[in-house]
């Protein structure tokens, strides 16, 4: 991004704005994505996003040349509140007279993580977490964020994020460990049948 962008940003230019759609639109669906676990989530959020980006963008430093931060500022908020409004959702149909339906939840790939079952272990467990220590963990980890930049994101200070990470880490690794265990057949000694290789590095440094 050149520096003229943020100026142009805030002058409501729609090529410059349209250029920051092309440039972080995937990466702010990504982050919505692994956070969600739902891709129609996801989209909403990204959408959400750029309208609430285009509603304040006199906020925009005019010589500003990175504007992902704020984007994931914006898109963490919107997240929230669609995560709030789901649950409220949720709440006022449990309240109504059971129909016998059953939501239907498909497994989502992200990225190109190759260990499936750690995979679905991550994501079976990662709504446990804290909600402030997953934001951290998807921006950090997910989305490759460094520290410095995460605080920016979440408006708190580095070492926070630092702590965050860490307490998200410690609890995943306890989490996944408990849902492996409780998920993969057991196998009778001597058969030499049902060995499951380790986790990959991609997916042991994102747990």
């Amino acid at each position: 991004m050149d520096h003229a962008l943020g100026q142009r940003i805030r002058d409501g230019d729609p090529e410059a704005f349209g250029r920051l759609f092309d440039d972080h639109a995937q990466t702010v669906y990504r982050h919505a994505l692994r956070v969600s676990g739902d891709r129609s989530v996801a989209e909403d959020v990204v959408s959400l996003t750029y309208l609430e980006a285009w509603r304040l963008r006199r906020r925009v430093r005019p010589d500003s040349d990175n504007l992902l931060p704020w984007l994931l500022a914006i898109a963490t908020n919107v997240q929230r509140n669609v995560a709030r409004a789901a649950r409220r959702h949720r709440a006022a149909l449990d309240r109504l007279p059971e129909r016998g339906t059953t939501p239907d939840f498909a497994h989502e790939v992200v990225d190109q993580m190759a260990d499936n079952e750690q995979l679905r272990a991550v994501r079976a467990v990662l709504p446990r977490l804290r909600r402030t220590d997953r934001e951290v963990f998807t921006l950090c980890v997910w989305s490759g964020l460094d520290y410095a930049t995460t605080a920016e994101v979440l408006g708190i200070p580095v070492g926070t994020v630092r702590s965050r990470l860490s307490r998200a880490r410690a609890r995943l690794r306890e989490l996944v460990a408990q849902e492996l265990k409780r998920t993969r057949p057991t196998v009778e000694p001597g058969t030499g049948r049902g060995h499951l290789p380790a986790g990959r590095t991609n997916t042991a440094r994102s747990i």
